[in-house]
């Protein structure tokens, strides 16, 4: 699990936009920034599709008002069905940056998979919220409820980064 202060690691991934995708080192996209990021389990799933990117869309500004540069979305999916995705909500011009940890490698190094078998979910990415400052976590909020959005939304960043 991941603590406050802890420097994220390098993992690559990919970055999904409308016209390609790229292979990324994501420390490359963090160190000297202050990045939004929300976990997903699935592209598609219903608690994601229809909870989670609906909350990051209604409180983005706020986040981007608080001095976070760029919200990313990272999914456990391959990159194309996480650019189809993209379209459904019209992230690319949302100015949400979608990532596909289609690996897990990202979810894994920071100890934040799990496998549901019966439904096809194997190292899934829990749902998160995290506010990264130079590639160190400096807030973290874990999603405890299985079917909705109650601790990792924007929302409830938005008010974590307001505490400082």
């Amino acid at each position: 699990m991941l603590d406050i202060g802890r420097k994220l690691p390098n993992s690559s991934v990919l970055l999904v936009t409308e016209s390609r995708i790229e292979t990324i080192d994501l420390m490359d996209k963090l160190v000297g920034r202050s990045i939004a990021i929300f976990g997903m389990p699935g592209a598609f799933t219903e608690t994601c599709t229809e909870l989670h990117i609906p909350n990051i869309l209604k409180y983005k500004q706020k986040l981007l008002d608080l001095g976070v540069e760029e919200i990313f979305v990272i999914v456990v999916n391959d990159a194309f069905v996480v650019r189809r995705w993209g379209y459904s909500f019209d992230a690319f011009n949302q100015g949400i940056t979608l990532i596909a940890d289609s690996s897990s490698e990202f979810s894994k190094a920071v100890g934040l998979v799990f496998s549901v078998p019966s439904i096809g979910f194997y190292d899934r990415s829990l749902r998160y919220a995290m506010l990264s400052r130079d590639g160190e976590v400096e807030k973290f909020l874990i999603e405890k409820s299985e079917d909705e959005i109650t601790t990792s939304g924007a929302d409830t960043l938005a008010e974590a980064i307001s505490e400082r």
